[in-house]
């Protein structure tokens, strides 16, 4: 089977997969795990400034804003390896998260979001009763 391959258009895909486009930017690398009763994400925004991050929930899909400041002019780049602009993320929470108790924290370019699980999700020991049977006596 002949296959023809375009080094360019290889080239052009892997550009976009690492700094993005306008229409769709950079991804933000992010770990997720669960401790307990919470959900813990946190993504990596070295260099972002805590007053560009933005946070929403609608509809149990998680938001996330971030931007890094373009270089000013005047300075001559070298080399530019790191995206700058607006960064966005979005997670789709399941019915199970009290999305109206996420907490947020950014310290040393990580942003933590811990997400707890609704208490009505969290497993709950359900009481048996039993009525004591009557039995009849024959005599």
């Amino acid at each position: 089977m002949l296959m023809r391959t375009d080094p360019f258009r290889e080239l052009d895909r892997l550009t976009q997969q690492v700094l993005g486009t306008s229409a769709r930017p950079a991804v933000m690398p992010m770990d997720a795990w669960r401790e307990g009763d919470k959900f813990i994400v946190e993504f990596d925004l070295p260099g972002v400034t805590a007053d560009s991050l933005n946070l929403d929930v609608e509809r149990n899909v998680l938001t996330v804003h971030a931007e890094r400041q373009e270089r000013g002019e005047g300075q001559e780049m070298i080399v530019s390896e790191r995206p700058r602009g607006v960064f966005s993320r979005q997670l789709f929470l399941g019915e199970n998260l009290a999305t109206d108790s996420i907490e947020a924290n950014y310290e040393n370019g990580v942003l933590r979001v811990t997400i707890p699980v609704a208490e009505k999700a969290k497993p709950r020991k359900i009481e048996i009763s039993s009525q004591p049977s009557k039995q009849a006596i024959n005599a």
